[in-house]
């Protein structure tokens, strides 16, 4: 009977001891996953190994993956028909994208005169008559306005045409500069720097290659009478 319980503590003993290297393991284990993930935190601030990864992960691209060279000799036949197909998918779509900028070169002309009336008001080398200011809400505009916030804007307003009295602005100051800043696409790339001239931005036009060239636009920025840059895409 002692021999059993001895046999007993003995199995015991043996289970508490794995129980013990298998807590010791996985404590050795989170100790190595640590450092390995402080290990990586530092190679990836070393400049010099980001750029030899960047060096191998150019060097893999356009690399052959074998995968065609694996596939039997029907199955390449197949793929090569595919291949034909996507070439005449691109020529069709080189053709649309001609016809896109013959319509963009269209519309650009159409567009012109009110771009160019709308430059004369923003730089005060006309100024709009009555008829041209008034602006008719839409029934969704009116109907979301109550009374008193009508009543509100109008005091608002008269004061507004008091103050431009007294200050007689010209034209409507940092338009553009106000434009950059409430369109998304543009507000995320405008800096700080660049307020200041846009402050003084007068016009920006757009002009389209002519037919037969290579597809391109060219935007123009005009400041001042005598002063404007060109950026060509």
């Amino acid at each position: 009977m002692a021999d059993i319980d001895n046999k007993d503590q003995a199995e015991l003993d043996m289970a508490d001891m794995e129980d013990v290297e298998e807590v010791e393991d996985e404590e050795a284990g989170e100790d190595v996953n640590s450092k390995a993930r402080q290990l990586t935190a530092q190679m990836m601030q070393n400049p010099q190994i980001l750029a030899a990864l960047q060096e191998r992960l150019d060097g893999l691209v356009g690399s052959p993956s074998g995968y065609m060279e694996s596939l039997p000799k029907v199955v390449k036949r197949r793929v090569n028909a595919l291949k034909n197909l996507q070439v005449k998918c691109a020529q069709i779509e080189a053709k649309f994208y001609e016809e896109v900028h013959e319509l963009e070169r269209k519309y650009a002309a159409l567009y012109q005169p009110l771009f160019d009336k709308r430059s004369d008001i923003v730089k005060a080398a006309y100024e709009p008559t009555d008829e041209e200011c008034e602006w008719k809400a839409d029934e969704e505009e009116e109907l979301t306005v109550s009374t008193q916030e009508e009543m509100k804007e109008k005091a608002k307003v008269e004061e507004e045409k008091k103050d431009e009295e007294k200050e007689d602005p010209k034209g409507i100051p940092e338009f553009w500069l106000t434009v950059f800043k409430n369109v998304d696409l543009l507000s995320d790339m405008l800096q700080e720097h660049d307020e200041p001239i846009l402050k003084h931005l007068q016009d920006i036009k757009v002009k389209f290659s002519d037919p037969g060239q290579p597809m391109s636009f060219t935007l123009e920025f005009f400041s001042s009478p005598t002063t404007s840059s060109q950026t060509t895409c």
